[in-house]
């Protein structure tokens, strides 16, 4: 039986909607000698059961993992993975000779908060972000092994730099499943290499794959600026696309040779790429006014709710500067993945800096995350990336 936390008064109330947290306020009290990570009951203030999830010490007292009382055990596991899986098969992902890159677990969106799966071939990159989730991991991935049918091979464990770091688990990343040193992967057709061992997130922004199909549609014979370019998605997708130039720009000189690897893995000697390790303020600052299309993708500008108000004027400047260098009858791609900056925060940075610019600007399109990263309906907080298309004149 799992120890229990018990509900103040009314605080039950966003659990009857299904929201999947519990805030540490909401608690009145729980029983003794429950640690961080444990599986817990969670008690209204009339006495009854509504839910089970893992308690974590912080703002976030408990994330749910069901609405039924239920075991945590392994046909669990396996449920929600084959349930996860299922949703990737039936959208045309998991099961495509072109693409065998996506996300297989969403967090929140797939019912499983804190845990994040990204897949690359038959390797899976694990990622937990509580520290629950990070004591089920080797039955998370043996489930993820069963249940894949054959589809995954290996799991690779990343997260050190996503657990809470006073947990003090003494985390390090590595196999936990099989082994694998081929890291090429292919999405859409198009190679990659993916740096799981010291990349960002699990290697490679999975999140952007129909948005750089939708530049790819709009490069031909244009010259495209990609911003922030990290692994280089955008640049080899506008060459596919037909763009007659394409310039990559990222502050990391790892992620510049990543860049430089992969365009390589695709177009072997094309002299239409280049990468450069600048600034990217100081890059568009020099940068003379004969791009057609600019992608401007860069990290997180905030994480956290007080990081908001610099945030935003982090987009404005950015975007106003791209305003300022991009061609006239130009298109601007440009996005942000702050959870904590809603749409509406971010289209107003957007605008305020076209109005700073005088330019006529359009809105061609409204782009966010893809269905392999499904929004919890009862969980808004689970849409975090915002993204327009822009035409400029």
């Amino acid at each position: 039986m799992y120890k229990q936390i018990y509900l103040k008064r009314g605080k039950e109330d966003s659990l009857k909607r299904f929201h999947p947290w519990v805030f540490s306020g909401a608690i009145h009290h729980a029983d003794d000698g429950i640690e961080e990570g444990d599986t817990v009951r969670v008690i209204t203030s009339s006495g009854d059961f509504i839910a089970v999830g893992h308690y974590q010490i912080g703002s976030i007292a408990v994330r749910v993992l069901s609405f039924r009382d239920v075991t945590v055990d392994s046909s669990f596991w396996e449920s929600r993975i084959r349930s996860a899986l299922r949703l990737r098969v039936a959208m045309g992902i998991a099961d495509n000779s072109t693409n065998n890159t996506y996300r297989l677990v969403h967090g929140e969106g797939d019912n499983l908060p804190g845990l994040v799966v990204d897949v690359y071939g038959k390797t899976a990159v694990m990622q937990a972000h509580s520290v629950g989730m990070h004591i089920c991991r080797m039955d998370v991935a043996q489930a993820i092994v069963k249940v894949s049918d054959g589809r995954i091979e290996n799991i690779y464990y990343k997260s050190e730099t996503t657990l809470p770091f006073k947990a003090d688990l003494g985390q390090e990343n590595g196999f936990i499943y099989g082994s694998s040193d081929d890291n090429t992967a292919m999405e859409n057709g198009l190679r990659f290499h993916v740096d799981w061992l010291k990349g960002q997130k699990t290697g490679f922004f999975v999140d952007q794959r129909e948005n750089r199909s939708l530049l790819e549609r709009y490069s031909y014979g244009r010259k495209v600026l990609n911003m922030f370019c990290y692994t280089g998605g955008f640049s080899f997708y506008a060459m596919r696309g037909g763009a007659s130039l394409v310039h990559s720009v990222d502050s990391s000189a790892k992620a510049i040779e990543l860049t430089r690897r992969n365009v390589e893995l695709n177009f072997p000697g094309d002299t239409r790429h280049e990468a450069f390790c600048e600034d990217a303020f100081k890059y568009l600052d020099e940068a003379g006014s004969h791009y057609d299309i600019v992608i401007l993708d860069p990290p997180a500008f905030a994480k956290h709710r007080g990081a908001i108000r610099n945030a935003l004027k982090g987009y404005c400047r950015l975007n106003a500067k791209a305003f300022e260098k991009i061609k006239s009858g130009g298109i601007l791609f440009t996005f942000s993945c702050s959870q904590v900056i809603t749409k509406d925060n971010f289209r107003n940075a957007v605008f305020t800096a076209a109005a700073m610019s005088g330019r006529k600007v359009r809105i061609l399109h409204q782009l966010h995350q893809p269905a392999d990263h499904p929004i919890n309906i009862y969980h808004p907080e689970g849409e975090y990336l915002k993204g327009l298309v822009l035409y400029v004149e």
